[in-house]
């Protein structure tokens, strides 16, 4: 029996192939014709994209890219590195990262960008960015420089009175500096915060102790949250630190405890400038006397002269009121360096010395400079000899008037010879 099949099975019979909707086509025209008037470019960076999607001896990828960093550099510095990130890139070429590797390769074999190292952050050991910039040959061809012979060709046209510019000349005016404006809103925020690349001066010492820098760097963020500084707390602690068999863990522990350094370090800063002032004023004053050794010096009323002795040790102070002068030799510095600060004091000029002379009674101890060295080191010591000696006379006066002696003294020589006592006995009748 045979089986009578007017045509064999197929797929278009069957299954039919679903009608092509051309209105489809129409609407993604639409919507790309749509999207592509968003980009307003500039007509200098249009023509350049132009140029670099239509460049002949690169391969379609590589006019890809060419065309997408003629739409970010710079065009009023074309040579400028380029800011722009590997996703920007790669979205305006549209193409993967490894393609647009192979992409930058390529353009820099054919001598159209140059690709600088990548750069590391200080001393930190961070990588930073790698910068693409464009070459001159590059920068010729996209537009954005002018070659030679187009600047003579400009310079015919102006000198010839024409009033357009030829498409080839330089552009003058800035239209635009990048194709989507600016790229980063802040490349070098004031408010970055960055470590240090260095140690502070006053922590350096703690690397003998056995720490390291990044730890250093770490305890200061530790006292800050313990509103310390770390500065104050080992300088308040330094003695005892050095000493300490763990000192890691025993300024953890100084950290963490209540104890205010900071006002232990500012009162050992006050005693210390303290005494720093108190030292300048004493070498000030120390200078002054220094400076008037062996002078003769007048008050403003011309009734006291001041002499200073040859080796600034002592002063004698001459009263015109006075038959004797007075010999001043401890404590007598501050008073005569203020006294010739606040001009009470004047170096007196042999007229004033003169009539002070004039002014002092009959018979008064004038002034001078051999009387004033012998007062200054002979007389203090025959003096405190006198007194000794009366002293020790009045007592054996004393114990021979207890015991019941008339005590005698005579001179045994008429010259300065020493004393001879000679003692007489009478019986008590």
């Amino acid at each position: 029996m045979l089986i009578a099949q007017h045509s064999v099975a197929g797929e278009g019979v069957l299954h039919p192939l679903p009608v092509h909707d051309d209105s489809v086509d129409t609407d993604q025209t639409a919507l790309d014709e749509f999207l592509a008037g968003q980009s307003n470019l500039p007509w200098v960076v249009f023509r350049a994209a132009h140029r670099a999607a239509n460049f002949p001896t690169l391969p379609a990828r590589a006019r890809a890219v060419l065309a997408a960093l003629a739409r970010t550099v710079d065009a009023n510095n074309p040579y400028a590195s380029i800011f722009a990130r590997r996703e920007l890139l790669t979205g305006r070429a549209m193409q993967s990262m490894r393609t647009f590797y192979r992409s930058l390769d390529d353009l820099e074999a054919a001598g159209l960008i140059e690709r600088a190292p990548q750069k590391r952050y200080g001393t930190a050991g961070l990588f930073g960015r790698a910068y693409l910039h464009l070459t001159e040959r590059s920068a010729i061809v996209l537009g954005y420089i002018a070659t030679a012979n187009e600047i003579e060709t400009t310079e015919i046209d102006h000198s010839s009175g024409n009033d357009h510019n030829t498409s080839a000349s330089t552009f003058g005016t800035p239209c635009a500096s990048v194709a989507d404006g600016a790229i980063y809103k802040d490349l070098f925020p004031k408010n970055q915060k960055r470590q240090p690349g260095r140690l502070p001066a006053d922590l350096e010492r703690l690397l003998s102790l056995g720490f390291r820098e990044f730890l250093i760097f770490k305890l200061m963020r530790e006292a800050k949250m313990h509103a310390k500084l770390l500065s104050d707390v080992v300088e308040a602690t330094w003695v005892h630190l050095k000493q300490a068999k763990h000192p890691i863990s025993y300024l953890r522990a100084l950290l963490r405890s209540s104890v205010d350094f900071g006002h232990q370090i500012r009162a050992k800063r006050t005693v210390e400038d303290k005494k720093a002032r108190e030292n300048a004023r004493r070498a000030q004053i120390e200078a002054t006397v220094r400076q008037c050794v062996g002078q003769v010096f007048i008050d403003a009323d011309e009734t006291r002269l001041v002499e200073v002795s040859c080796d600034g040790q002592s002063i004698t102070v001459h009263s015109h009121r006075e038959v004797s002068p007075r010999v001043a030799a401890v404590q007598w510095n501050e008073s005569f360096a203020a006294a010739i600060k606040g001009n009470v004091l004047k170096q007196a000029t042999p007229q004033q010395i003169i009539g002070f002379k004039d002014k002092c009674p009959q018979g008064a101890v004038h002034p001078n400079a051999a009387h004033a060295a012998k007062f200054t080191f002979d007389q203090p010591r025959n003096r405190t000899a006198d007194i000794s000696g009366r002293l020790s006379e009045m007592k054996r006066t004393l114990r021979a008037a207890c015991a019941g002696v008339a005590r005698v003294s005579k001179s045994a020589n008429a010259d300065n010879a020493p004393l001879q006592d000679r003692v007489l006995l009478h019986a008590n009748l």
